[in-house]
């Protein structure tokens, strides 16, 4: 069972955004996680350039009483709180640990189909 589901934050740095998530369910879901990928080219500190997602319920948290109103509530709550700790965006958490007014510029430069560090993100809003 494969399926995209829309985030659309509202409220924090990702507010007004619109990203796209693939899920990707194996037959022996419940007892393994899906593998769920970001489709939008986002600046966050645990979702690097290619889509990967730092989300311990998708990883060594996973538990079959999980499902995937557990997961989409985990990736809302990246975008609402973003985790500086345990990043896979190093520089996007560096910038957000060190000058959070720098990452909301950096974010919202982003999410407008700008560049940050060289790196161009189609428009996300």
């Amino acid at each position: 069972m494969n399926f995209e589901a829309t985030l659309r934050p509202d409220e924090g740095y990702y507010l007004g955004g619109s990203f796209t998530f693939t899920f990707q369910v194996s037959p022996s879901y419940p007892h393994e996680a899906p593998k769920v990928k970001c489709k939008t080219k986002v600046y966050h500190p645990n979702i690097d350039l290619e889509g990967n997602v730092c989300l311990n319920i998708l990883r060594e948290d996973w538990k079959p009483v999980l499902n995937i109103n557990t997961i989409i509530y985990g990736l809302n709550l990246l975008f609402s709180q973003p985790n500086d700790e345990d990043p896979l965006n190093h520089e996007a958490a560096a910038v957000l640990r060190d000058n959070p007014q720098k990452f909301q510029r950096n974010v919202q430069m982003a999410m407008s189909g700008g560049y940050v560090d060289n790196t161009h993100f189609p428009r996300c809003k």
